[in-house]
Formats: structure tokens, C-alpha cells, sequence
């Protein structure tokens, strides 16, 4: 099977979406399958991969606000090279023009709309907090759930990266086909990896002795990660206990966060770290992962932590609440910092020796990117049946 993922949000310098991708390339190789993205860049160029797939970039201007990033402003060069390619699932993530460029394309392939993210949630909804209430957000913004609808029209499944994405999209009223939770490439995270020294290090650096609580802090430095909140919660839990903050991560918040920090004797700021067995052994010598978001579609970095054997701190909606089990994590009120401070406080209350039998268990359990894979490529097998009269096409909606 061949795949062609047009998609406006992979670049060289990009998150999760290219780290998936690039992931998925291989996997599918693996499986004999084929994936080739076709990406804005700063010029037109193809890079293969090894192993198998490789990367198509158009010629395309950086988006203005994240010159991480470019654009697609030309219908013509994605449709040319559809009709080069030829591929028999054409999949597309971004709403903007991209999502009427596969839409509108008149070759024989399906085409699948796959959401990674929820825009009202990680924007309306976050600049309104204290304004107005979530169902008014969803009400004023229902124009763009319209807007979906009208360009979801033109596909043959709208699939989504796990189920919180799913049941959001739903109760909009919109029909999501099929739910396809990711997964993390397991290799690199383990409870084994825990190291007492570098976790005395760290907690050095917070200004608190090993007997102190560390928490972590993964992922991009902007708004909709809610890294304020988290800062505010770690303040107010550590007037009650010892407890350090280490964030890593980069991003378009990062001086105002700086700022904020600046006071704070506990909480220490420290640039991504991509030296993935280096990564891996701080995320297992740390004591839980906090997280802020209630907009995260999926939470790879919740499974991440989990595998590398930490409990989880995060909010009761979004991506991350889905992996949260009570056995290993503690929950809290969305978008209330009182209420995440009072969940550092339950976790830390904890019986240790129990905590770390549940989170080692659950550590071993936890999806891979490979079962993800696997799922998705027999699900667009079912579809290109179904396409060919062969079985009725699955709805995988409430997969979890």
C-alpha cells in the first residue's frame, strides 16, 4: 500500500508530528508498505529515506509567526504530483488549504482526513478562560465545526489520533470514522534506566536535597501547554513540601516563562534535551510527570513518562487523561491551579513502594507506535475493500 500524507505541519525542525511521521515511515516499511510526505520547505527537493519512503518538499513562504514552519499557497504542485504518485490512501491532518487541496483532488485514491489536534480547544478555549464558559466557546465557534463538516464532505473517513480527539469532534456533531490511538517507540524508555545520582543532580540544581520530590516538565514552550498553571501548582504544593520542577522543552513562550521562573528557587528551565538514551534516563530519574494541558489530542509524552517508569499528574480532560489510571496517576480539575497543587500533594502522599509496583506494571503495557501502525494500515485495507465490494467498510470509531 502506498500512503501520501500531504501535510503542512512536518518540517526539519518540527515536533510530534514529524517525529511520528518519521517513525510511521519506517514501521510501514517494515510492514512493506510505503509512506511519502509531501511537505511545505525553503525549496523544492526530495529526500529519501532509508529503509524506505521519502520526503517530497514544494517550494512553499515560512509561516510568518513560527519560521519553523512553511505554508502551502499552490493547489496545482500537490495535485501534479497526486497524479505522479499515485497512491491508494491520500492522508491530510491540517484544516487550512490543504484540507480542500486533497479534498478537491480527482484521483482514484482514498482520502483520509487524520486529526492530530483540536483548534478550538487549544485556542478559543484558552484565550477566553475566566470569560467565558467551555460550552459558550463551543457555541460561538461552532462556524468552524461547520467548516469541517463542509470540507469533510470530500473525504472517505475522518480518523482521529486517539479517543479524547474522537469524542470531542462527536459531540460537535461531527462523524469521526475511526479512532487510532498512537504509540511511543518503547525501546528508548524503561523504569530500568533510573539513576539515583543524576536524580540527586537534578535535584541539586532545584536547591532541595535527594529526599525532595522531582517532578518533570516535557514539551513545547507555548500557551496551550498551560506552563503557567504548572508553575503556579508546583509554587503552592512546595510551601507544604520539598518538591523541584525541571522543564525541558522550547518554544515561542519561552522568555515569559524565563521570567516567571526567575523567582522561583525550585523550578530550573533547561533547553530540549535530543540525545534520546540521555532524555530517557532523566525522564526515568525523575519522581512523576506533570502536565497542563486539557487541549492535548493524544499525550505521547504521558505514555513516554509511563513507560519510563513515572506516575502521572495531569488534568481530568484531553489526551493525557485518557492513559491516567488511578493505580499510577492523580487528576485534577482542568484549568485550576489550586487543584493541580492539590494533586501534587495526593501523589507525594502516596505509599512509594505500591506506587512504583503499579507504575512499573503499567510501564510494560503501554502501546507502541508498531501496534498503532499495524492497526491503521488494516483499517485502510478494510476501506479500500469496501471501496472494491469486497467487506463493509469498519467503524473504528470507539477503539481505544
Amino acid at each position: 500500500m502506498r500512503v501520501v500524507d500531504v501535510n503542512e505541519f512536518y518540517s526539519p525542525t518540527g515536533g510530534g508530528v514529524r517525529t511520528y511521521l518519521d517513525r510511521k515511515m519506517g514501521i510501514m516499511a517494515d510492514l512493506g508498505h510505503e509512506l511519502i510526505v509531501v511537505a511545505p520547505g525553503a525549496k523544492d527537493a526530495v529526500e529519501e529515506r532509508p529503509g524506505g519512503g521519502r520526503i517530497h518538499w514544494i517550494k512553499s513562504p515560512p509561516l510568518i509567526v513560527d519560521r519553523n514552519y512553511w505554508i502551502f499557497v499552490q493547489e496545482e504542485p500537490i495535485w501534479n504530483l497526486l497524479d505522479e504518485l499515485k497512491p491508494d490512501v491520500v492522508e491530510n491532518c491540517s484544516p487550512h488549504m490543504p484540507a480542500w487541496t486533497v479534498g478537491n483532488w480527482q484521483g482514484d485514491a482514498l482520502k483520509v482526513f487524520f486529526a492530530h489536534n483540536d483548534n478550538i480547544g487549544a485556542y478559543p478555549q484558552r484565550w477566553l478562560d475566566g470569560i467565558a464558559t467551555t460550552a459558550q466557546v463551543e457555541k460561538a465557534f461552532g462556524w468552524y465545526t461547520r467548516y469541517m463538516a463542509r470540507f469533510l464532505d470530500k473525504y472517505d473517513a475522518f480518523v482521529t489520533n486517539g479517543p479524547a480527539l474522537a469524542k470531542r469532534h462527536e459531540r460537535r456533531g461531527l462523524k469521526v470514522n475511526a479512532s487510532m490511538p498512537l504509540g511511543i517507540d518503547r525501546g528508548f524508555f524503561s523504569p530500568e534506566l533510573r539513576d539515583e545520582k543524576l536524580r540527586a543532580a537534578l535535584l541539586a540544581q532545584c536547591g532541595l536535597p535527594p529526599e525532595g520530590h522531582l517532578l518533570l516538565g516535557l514539551g513545547r514552550h507555548h500557551r496551550e501547554k498551560r506552563w503557567s498553571l504548572v508553575i503556579d501548582a508546583v509554587e503552592a504544593a512546595g510551601a507544604d513540601m520539598p518538591v523541584g520542577l525541571i522543564m525541558l522543552g522550547d518554544g515561542m513562550d519561552r522568555g515569559r516563562l524565563e521570567m516567571r521562573v526567575a523567582g522561583s528557587p525550585h523550578i530550573r528551565m533547561f533547553r530540549p534535551v535530543y540525545d534520546r538514551e540521555r532524555l530517557s534516563r532523566i525522564m526515568a530519574s525523575c519522581d512523576a510527570l506533570i502536565h497542563g494541558s486539557d487541549a492535548e489530542p493524544f499525550g505521547l509524552v504521558a505514555s513516554e513518562a509511563l513507560a519510563s517508569g513515572l506516575p502521572l499528574i495531569v488534568p481530568d480532560e484531553g489526551g493525557c487523561a485518557e492513559i491516567a489510571e488511578p493505580q499510577f496517576a492523580e487528576t485534577y480539575a482542568a484549568r485550576d491551579a489550586r487543584a493541580a497543587a492539590d494533586a501534587i500533594r495526593r501523589m507525594f502522599a502516596r505509599e512509594p513502594r505500591i506506587l512504583r509496583a503499579a507504575v512499573t506494571h503499567a510501564a510494560g503495557k503501554v502501546r507502541t507506535d508498531y501496534d498503532h501502525t499495524v492497526d491503521l494500515m488494516a483499517y485502510y485495507q478494510s476501506l479500500i475493500d469496501a471501496k472494491n465490494g469486497v467487506v463493509a467498510p469498519a467503524d473504528l470509531a470507539g477503539v481505544a
